[in-house]
C-alpha cells in the first residue's frame, strides 16, 4: 500500500517555470506577511496538514515551519482572501490573536508555492530542550521605546546572519559574524561578557530569533534584556505611521524571492565583484554553486549573473553536461552553496 495515499494533494508538484507563469498571470494583489508563535503542539503533523488544506483553498503561497514548539511562517495571501485568512488563523486556539507583520515593500511576488514542513524545532539553536526556558523572554519594545533606548546608549545586538546585516542594520549595533542562529548564540554571549548589568537591545527580521535569544541571555544572568517587537518589519511600519526618526540604515534582508526591502534610502554595502555601492543579493547562476552574494547590474551583465569566471564557463555547458558535473564528486571541491564570498574569492577580502 502506498504510504502517501491520501496525502498526495498536500504537497506541491509543479515546476518552477509553471509556478512563475501562474504567478505572473495573476490579476490580483497579494499581501506578504510573516508571523510566529512558541506554543506546544500535540500533533505537529496533523496541524501542518490542516493548515495546508486551508491555505491551499485560499491560494496562499509561502514557506512555513511547524514543530512541537510552535510555528514560524513567511507567506503571501491573495488580497481578496485576506480577511478570511485572518479569521481562520485567529480561530485556532494555538494561534488566537497572533500578530502579523506585513511586508514593507510588496509586489506580491514574494513566494512561488506553498511549502509547510514539520521540523524538530521552528528555530534550531543546537541546545537540548532543558538548556533554558524559552518562554522566559525579555521586554518587548515598540519603535518609540526602541529609538529612545538607542539614544540613551543601550547595547544593540543584531541577531541575524552576517549576510543579512551586511546590507542593513541599526546604528552602532553589534554585528555577529555567524552563518546560522546555532553559531550566533555562543558568539553573542561571548561578545556581551561583562555587560550583564547593562540594557541589552535585540533585533532581527520579524522577532523570532530575538525571542529565543532574550530567554537565553536571561538564563545566563543578563538583567535588562529587551527585544524589538515585530522586528525590523514592524519597526518600518511603526516609524512610518507614527512619523518617528529612522535608526535603521539600509535594506532589510528577507527570505523570499525579493531577498530584500528598503528601510532607508541608504546603500551601505558594496558589489562583491567591483566594489561599487550595491545592496542587491543574488544567487550564482551556476546552480552547482548557488552562492548568495551582492552583485551590481554591470557585473551581472559582465559575468552573466555568476560569481566567477569558473561558474560563467559552467553555465555555457549543455544542460546534460551541467547535470553530469553536479553529480560528480569533484563538484564539491569547486562549488559549494554554503560557502562565503570571501572563502572562494580571498583576494577581495580587506
Amino acid at each position: 500500500m502506498d504510504p502517501n495515499a491520501g496525502k498526495k494533494d498536500l504537497i506541491n508538484r509543479y515546476s518552477r517555470e509553471e509556478l512563475e507563469a501562474r504567478l505572473m498571470a495573476e490579476d490580483f494583489k497579494r499581501v506578504t506577511v510573516s508571523f510566529y508563535r512558541y506554543v506546544i503542539l500535540d500533533d505537529p503533523q496533523a496541524f501542518r496538514d490542516q493548515l495546508y488544506k486551508e491555505w491551499t483553498e485560499l491560494n496562499c503561497l509561502g514557506r512555513i515551519y511547524v514543530a512541537r514548539e510552535g510555528i514560524n511562517a513567511q507567506m503571501n495571501v491573495p488580497e481578496h482572501n485576506w480577511e478570511t485568512f485572518v479569521k481562520q488563523v485567529h480561530a485556532k486556539a494555538e494561534l488566537k490573536d497572533i500578530p502579523f507583520k506585513i511586508a514593507v515593500e510588496d509586489d506580491g511576488k514574494s513566494f512561488l508555492k506553498l511549502v509547510i514542513k514539520v521540523r524538530e524545532r521552528v528555530l534550531a539553536d543546537g541546545l537540548p530542550d532543558d538548556a533554558y526556558d524559552v518562554t522566559d523572554v525579555g521586554h518587548h519594545m515598540d519603535a518609540e521605546e526602541w529609538n529612545k533606548a538607542i539614544e540613551e546608549g543601550a547595547v544593540v545586538v543584531d541577531m541575524r546572519n552576517h549576510y543579512e546585516s551586511e546590507i542593513g542594520h541599526f546604528e552602532n549595533a553589534i554585528l555577529p559574524d555567524s552563518e546560522t542562529f546555532r553559531e550566533e548564540l555562543p558568539e553573542v554571549l561571548d561578545k556581551l561578557k561583562g555587560k550583564e548589568d547593562q540594557k541589552i537591545l535585540l533585533y532581527c527580521t520579524g522577532g523570532i530569533r530575538c525571542e529565543k535569544t532574550s530567554a537565553f541571555l536571561k538564563h545566563h544572568g543578563f538583567k535588562d534584556v529587551n527585544q524589538l517587537h515585530g522586528g525590523i518589519i514592524d519597526y518600518a511600519r511603526q516609524i512610518k505611521t507614527k512619523e518617528l526618526p529612522n535608526k535603521f540604515h539600509g535594506k532589510n534582508f528577507v527570505f523570499d524571492e525579493r531577498l530584500g526591502e528598503s528601510i532607508s534610502n541608504e546603500v551601505i554595502s558594496h558589489c562583491h565583484q567591483c566594489g561599487e555601492p550595491c545592496d542587491s543579493h543574488v544567487n550564482c547562476a551556476n546552480v552547482a554553486c548557488n552562492l548568495l552574494f551582492i552583485q551590481c547590474s554591470s557585473c551581472a551583465e559582465k559575468y552573466e549573473k555568476c560569481c566567477s569566471e569558473d561558474c560563467q564557463e559552467v553555465v555555457h555547458l549543455s544542460p546534460e553536461e551541467q547535470k553530469k558535473l553536479r553529480a560528480g564528486k569533484e563538484v564539491r571541491k569547486r562549488f559549494h552553496s554554503h560557502r562565503r564570498w570571501e572563502e572562494i574569492h580571498p583576494e577581495t577580502k580587506n
